[in-house]
């Protein structure tokens, strides 16, 4: 695809190590510019490096704020690649006509499979016994050592990855329970749970798979814990924020809980190496991983070519499939065009002057799409190759307009 703006000028930034194979598609498309980093940026640093960039690409470290995006005046999309986007002020993207796009279903199972994993080491006393061993003490012992069949399995959040744990813990006889604000269909024999206490007091196992926003921070708290099950196991390899650190340690202390598995925190270090303090570390049977749970080498393949293609496409052809800022929008290319792309304040009255500017200069629209959010609206506009110069001037000067480039 022959852009208007040529390939070899496009800037692309990737930071955080991500998979070499993102690199790849891009070279693959004709991108030269391209700087890999390996660390995540500071957001001095970010706004230093941005400025001229206009494809970012990043993992869950490095914070994409407002004040970044006001630095980024050439800035066209940006890529998690990771499931989430809390690193990113999505809503300051939208108003400025960045796209945003993430890898939601790429790691789905890495992330399950560990939760089974830890499931099976926490019921069985694992960590502590596998301490022990390496000390020179040998405890076989069978006294609240457990098998996972017969047990209830209570998943908090049943998007992607907690439906995926469903059908694991099923395939190992657990009966399942679920709680979601959204109404969700059940897979297998799964059962809903009407509220997140009848979860908690029914449950062996809780594993949390839920976002980080305002309705989740500290959900498990010193109350929640007085409703767990006596002697239940909590895994959350979601968010950091969803549980209160010094209440799950009091829980686990006192005997409430019999074991925890945690890979996520409220605050974790920047880099490999930097220091890391957390007030579970050295309480028996309690696994503490450092943010792994879809770090393995096939997510991030995944991952990697899954983003780096959206960018890619959006890039080329203006496809928003995906974008969670970008309204989405899935076209076809039409041959002897010419592709405009306008991004505006979602207000009453802008595709009628857009309509209107065009029709009365004489420029025929051969193909119009349009999708809009709350907040704002995207057309994409074919144009006959002899117009879409003009096209792209007069389209300029819409009221409400935030961007507008001729894409090829």
């Amino acid at each position: 695809m022959i852009t208007s703006y040529p390939k070899s000028k496009i800037k692309i930034l990737l930071l955080e190590n991500i998979n070499p194979g993102a690199v790849g598609i891009f070279k693959q498309h004709g991108y030269e510019q391209i700087t890999y980093v390996k660390s995540s940026l500071s957001e001095d640093e970010l706004i230093e490096k941005i400025r001229d960039v206009h494809i970012l690409a990043i993992r869950s470290k490095t914070q994409v704020t407002a004040k970044v995006l006001d630095a980024a005046k050439k800035l066209l999309g940006i890529g998690c690649f990771c499931i989430g986007t809390d690193q990113v002020d999505t809503l300051a993207a939208m108003r400025k006509g960045i796209a945003v796009f993430n890898a939601p279903y790429s790691n789905t199972r890495s992330v399950a499979e560990l939760v089974m994993g830890a499931a099976i080491m926490l019921i069985r006393g694992i960590p502590e016994k596998n301490k022990l061993t390496h000390e020179g003490v040998w405890m076989k012992d069978a006294k609240e050592s457990h098998e996972l069949r017969g047990k209830t399995m209570g998943i908090i959040g049943y998007g992607n990855i907690g439906s995926q744990v469903s059908v694991l813990a099923e395939s190992f006889g657990m009966k399942v329970i679920y709680f979601d604000t959204q109404k969700k269909l059940p897979l297998g024999n799964a059962s809903v749970a009407l509220s997140l206490n009848e979860l908690l007091q029914n449950a062996d196992i809780v594993t949390i798979h839920t976002p980080a926003d305002v309705t989740t921070q500290h959900m498990i708290n010193k109350a929640a814990f007085a409703h767990f099950k006596k002697g239940a196991i909590l895994i959350n390899y979601a968010r950091g924020e969803v549980v209160d650190m010094d209440a799950l340690k009091t829980a686990l202390k006192k005997g409430g809980l019999s074991g925890a598995a945690i890979d996520v925190y409220p605050e974790e270090p920047a880099k490999n190496g930097d220091k890391f303090v957390c007030p579970l570390q050295n309480i028996p049977n309690v696994l503490l991983t450092p943010h792994i749970g879809g770090s393995i080498e096939e997510a991030q393949v995944n991952i990697g070519l899954d983003v780096s293609n959206k960018l890619v496409q959006f890039a080329e052809t203006g496809i928003t499939s995906g974008s969670l800022s970008i309204p989405e929008l899935s076209l076809p290319v039409q041959a002897r065009t010419h592709r405009i792309l306008h991004v505006h304040k979602n207000v009453p009255g802008v595709l009628s002057e857009i309509n209107s500017i065009l029709s009365d200069n004489g420029i025929n629209i051969l193909g119009q799409y349009l999708k809009t959010n709350a907040e704002i609206g995207y057309v994409v506009l074919d144009i006959s190759h002899e117009a879409s110069k003009e096209a792209l001037d007069l389209l300029k000067h819409v009221k409400e307009t935030i961007k507008v480039r001729l894409l090829y």
